[in-house]
């Protein structure tokens, strides 16, 4: 049976003070009263069953999730005990799936990405079912094509593309996964329609992860077989507390997908967003005759220009004079204020915060 796995366990440090440790990025109401959570389960629903839904988070978002969520069984939230990245995270996922459904095919997806027309996804995932059912031992991920040299994003090789029967998309092999470029390796990479952005999304069976992850991670496999001998018993959280947290921390490109052997890409040619940052806003909100993006219920600005104004609070007034590229995000109990081009050094500010104290900010 096919499944969707939804990892929603990042904070989103880069969207603090509304993103917090109790808080992340993923559950904030920013779209129209919508959280980005919300609308990942709204693409997903045309094409599986709620009950074939199953979410990965951390511990602490367990209860924010099913509260976005309620229409979600509430045994589907699986809450890792601590952050071990995606290796780990997926490894969990199959794991359970396997133990329930040995002949699971499931697919990864990221609660934080925006993807429009939601079509485009949708007929991409049936496509990667159908392939994986005449090659079961793929390993399928999602490329987006690119719209402009980014530095920000990993790349994915595409070569060798070929038709497959029943599926309305180009399925290409993979050859090789690139880390964030700089400007001129990028525009070269744009330029010469062979890659794609790395999207963080795949398909497979349950059981040809866990292969691989056997194969190249096999300091994981005492954890998660121990986690699955004790999964549905009345030892399974101590099992989780126990076991998880021995779990390596890395990711499943570095880990897994870099080395593995029939790795095959479909690309998705729709407006994505990887919604980390304050300036991602103005990609996914319509910015006033100023070029000010505003998500707020109440603004007054008088000679504001590029600037992005942000507040969940509908009864808060923001005001401004004189502005220009700057960046103010407003809590009840904090406030940045910052230029756009120093979003970037949010990381040192909140190490700063936790230095003189202000845990309870984060």
């Amino acid at each position: 049976m096919n499944y969707a796995v939804i990892m929603a366990g990042g904070t989103g440090k880069r969207l603090w003070p509304l993103s917090r440790q109790k808080r992340p990025k993923q559950m904030l109401k920013l779209l129209d009263g919508q959280t980005l959570l919300g609308r990942c389960f709204e693409r997903l629903t045309p094409v599986f069953d709620a009950r074939n839904i199953l979410v990965l988070t951390n511990a602490g978002y367990v209860d924010l999730v099913r509260e976005n969520l309620p229409d979600l069984p509430v045994n589907n939230v699986i809450a890792e005990p601590v952050v071990r990245d995606t290796a780990s995270a997926i490894g969990l996922a199959a794991t359970v799936l396997a133990r329930y459904d040995p002949e699971a095919v499931m697919a990864l997806l990221t609660a934080d990405q925006l993807i429009e027309p939601p079509e485009v996804l949708q007929e991409a995932l049936a496509d990667a079912f159908t392939f994986i059912a005449q090659k079961p031992e793929t390993l399928i991920t999602f490329g987006i094509k690119p719209t402009f040299p980014s530095t920000q994003l990993g790349y994915i090789k595409c070569a060798d593309p070929r038709q497959c029967p029943k599926c309305r998309n180009t399925v290409y092999s993979v050859e090789a996964f690139r880390e964030k470029p700089d400007q001129e390796t990028a525009r070269q990479y744009v330029e010469s329609g062979a890659y794609s952005w790395n999207s963080g999304m795949f398909v497979w069976r349950a059981k040809t992860i866990l292969a691989n992850l056997q194969e190249f991670l096999p300091e994981a496999m005492e954890p998660l077989r121990k986690i699955a001998g004790g999964w549905d018993t009345p030892a399974q959280g101590r099992i989780l507390q126990e076991w998880f947290p021995k779990l390596p921390k890395i990711s499943i490109d570095y880990a897994v997908m870099e080395k593995a052997r029939d790795v095959h890409a479909i690309r998705l040619d729709c407006q994505w967003l990887d919604m980390g940052s304050f300036a991602a806003l103005a990609d996914i909100i319509k910015s006033d005759e100023n070029n000010n993006v505003v998500v707020a219920g109440i603004s007054e600005l008088l000679d504001c220009r590029n600037d992005i104004i942000v507040t969940e609070d509908r009864g808060h007034l923001i005001a401004a004079i004189g502005l220009e590229n700057i960046v103010i995000a407003h809590t009840p109990d904090a406030t940045l204020v910052c230029h756009v081009s120093q979003t970037e050094r949010l990381k040192t500010l909140l190490e700063r915060v936790e230095q003189h104290g202000g845990t309870k900010f984060l």
